[in-house]
């Protein structure tokens, strides 16, 4: 079975934000836990480096999705966040066939500012850690 063929582990569903980036990464996987946004999927070969190993910019950009979806569950009125710092570490590999998921944490939600933390995890073990600072952009009154 292919990776593009494998079920996500339970509670995931098909990734509910599309971008032009991420649509090569597809499919994406995500589960909404009420406090954070989990994103995940089954890495394949075209997710890893020339070492084929997940490539450290797949790894990043999922984490940044992942927390700022999740910060925008805790702001009231919010139009979008922008990332304004994103520092992640990487901890071990990552290779295909292995299902990789972002787990986030907000840390605290502001009116201007949010932040949050995540583990990154291939096959339960961490490969990533990251933390992310947002600038809160909010909806315009009508």
């Amino acid at each position: 079975m292919t990776t593009t063929q494998k079920r996500p582990p339970e509670g995931f569903a098909p990734h509910y934000r599309k971008s032009p980036l991420t649509d090569p990464w597809e499919p994406l996987y995500s589960r909404n836990t009420g406090k954070a946004v989990h994103i995940g999927l089954w890495l394949d070969e075209r997710h890893t480096n020339s070492r084929g190993l997940a490539h450290g910019g797949l790894i990043s950009a999922l984490a940044d999705n992942a927390m700022g979806l999740s910060c925008g569950l805790h702001v009231e009125n919010v139009a979008g966040l922008v990332t304004i710092g994103l520092a992640i570490d990487f901890l071990s590999s990552a290779a295909a066939g292995q299902w990789l998921e972002v787990a986030p944490d907000v840390v605290k939600a502001g009116g201007t500012l949010a932040f949050a933390q995540c583990l990154v995890t291939a096959d339960g073990k961490a490969c990533a850690r990251g933390n992310a600072t947002f600038s809160v952009l909010k909806s315009r009154a009508a």
